[in-house]
């Protein structure tokens, strides 16, 4: 019976924190990074660069790095010309990446630290938009889905990519009511309810 009532417990303390973190979003500390190291099941490296369609040469925006999980791709996918610009709330994770890119030869990267509510970019400067499990942990989201519209140039795209089980999961349905509410329209979606990367126009 013990047994049980652990595990009731843990149960119940786990949907407690999940609740807890719905209703106050933020961004994950680096001190626990091991949960953006983890595999990332149906939201892959492919099947983003199948939504994202990137070309070398391009400039594009990733928002949220973490540890740089699909970051270094994407650097290759835009190279040699391309650049990609790394946007996080937290100083400790541009590091990280730009360390990573470092060790792997990687030299179009460049980082800057500040709020997705208010970008340090130009209008119309960038040609995509990327953010994996990050939407949700922006307490304004669509305050920075409008910075976000505004910075992509004419025909830009923005690609989100959800998950399941990520306490700030955010649904289709929300993100395309989000999305209209920044004037951005969803145009395609790879993979299921449990997994997706949606690109927005």
């Amino acid at each position: 019976m013990r047994p049980r009532l652990l595990l009731g417990a843990a149960a119940a303390a786990t949907l407690g924190a999940a609740l807890w973190w719905r209703k106050n979003p933020s961004a994950c500390p680096y001190g626990q990074r091991f949960w953006v190291e983890a595999p990332h099941p149906i939201i892959s490296r492919e099947r983003l660069r199948e939504v994202l369609r990137p070309e070398p040469g391009e400039r594009v925006l990733e928002i949220g790095v973490g540890t740089g999980y699909y970051s270094h791709d994407i650097a290759g996918w835009l190279a040699p010309d391309g650049r990609l610009e790394l946007f996080d709330l937290q100083q400790e994770f541009l590091d990280h990446v730009m360390r990573g890119a470092a060790e792997r030869g990687l030299t179009n990267l460049v980082p800057t630290q500040g709020d997705a509510t208010d970008l340090p970019y130009e209008d119309a400067s960038v040609d995509a938009v990327v953010l994996t499990a990050v939407l949700g942990e922006i307490p304004d989201s669509v305050a920075a889905l409008r910075e976000i519209r505004r910075v992509l140039r004419p025909g830009g795209r923005l690609v989100v990519g959800e998950l399941f089980g990520d306490p700030h999961f955010t649904t289709r349905a929300s993100l395309e009511r989000m999305g209209a509410e920044a004037d951005l329209r969803l145009e395609q979606r790879s993979g299921n309810w449990f997994g997706f990367f949606a690109r927005l126009v």
